[in-house]
């Protein structure tokens, strides 16, 4: 199934480096003024600029559809662990099951993506989020253009 996806649907691939970030809950002053915290404005910017490259790459890409969504965040080592431990890590053995949660790492990418993959994230009509270990910390998307050519209303704005 996954290579007749690849054959026959659109797709974007692009990679964001460095260890994968949580999507952070807005934050409220004293005088109950909200703010979105710097370092997921910060991160979010690097997702748009990167999948900006990538949708003026592809020059036909549509913002309104229906979209399946990919994040394999991958994770660096800990270096406290034993030697064992990390190889089986490496190995995809072990995964890591503490924070950020995989639906927070997905919010980040999706949101983020809002305006340039896509409209808005609701038309992510399918998803699966990957938590692994790296020597090499990264965050890895695929974007698929699930629309059926036969469908005349999806795309209406």
């Amino acid at each position: 199934m996954k290579y007749a996806l690849d054959l026959l649907l659109r797709k974007l691939i692009f990679e964001i480096p460095g260890p994968p970030m949580a999507k952070q809950r807005h934050r409220t002053t004293k005088t109950g003024h909200t703010y979105t915290p710097k370092e997921t404005v910060n991160y979010e910017g690097l997702i748009k600029m990167i999948a900006a490259q990538e949708v003026a790459k592809d020059g036909r890409w549509q913002t309104r559809g229906q979209y399946a969504l990919r994040v394999a965040a991958y994770f660096p080592v800990p270096k406290s662990r034993p030697k064992a431990w990390k190889e089986l890590a490496l190995a995809n053995k072990i995964h890591p099951t503490t924070r950020p949660d995989w639906d927070n790492v997905g919010k980040i990418v999706s949101d983020a993506l809002n305006g340039i993959v896509w409209h808005d994230d609701s038309m992510v009509v399918q998803a699966m989020i990957l938590k692994a270990y790296s020597d090499r910390p990264r965050v890895e998307v695929v974007v698929w253009d699930l629309t059926d050519r036969d469908d005349r209303w999806t795309r209406k704005g």
